[in-house]
């Protein structure tokens, strides 16, 4: 799992997303690479992807719901799951909040 993110700039202006049910920061790597990190409050939301992204857990835990699948997965602190680009997915998280890294491309 990752711990640390190093030499990293960081957006100060927070992602909120689903009236605050989402909250994440972007951060861009010295070499150009693209991720945030943010945390999910108990609910069930749908996100659109423009770029391939994987979702790796930190802390809680979510079921996860691919575009075109039918079977929720679940993933937890130190998991990964991989999301095409152009498509969606949903994320339920109940009980204590989902806190994330996405890896963008």
């Amino acid at each position: 799992m990752t711990e640390t993110i190093q030499s990293v700039a960081v957006a100060t202006k927070a992602n909120v997303y689903f009236d605050g049910k989402c909250v994440s920061h972007s951060l861009t790597l010295a070499d150009g690479t693209r991720k945030s990190v943010g945390v999910i409050l108990p609910s069930t939301l749908t996100f659109n992807t423009g770029t391939p992204e994987i979702m790796e857990g930190t802390g809680g835990a979510c079921e996860y719901l691919l575009n075109g699948t039918t079977e929720w997965k679940k993933a937890g602190v130190g998991e990964k799951f991989s999301v095409p680009g152009d498509s969606s997915f949903q994320i339920r998280v109940a009980g204590e909040p989902y806190s994330y890294i996405c890896h963008f491309g």
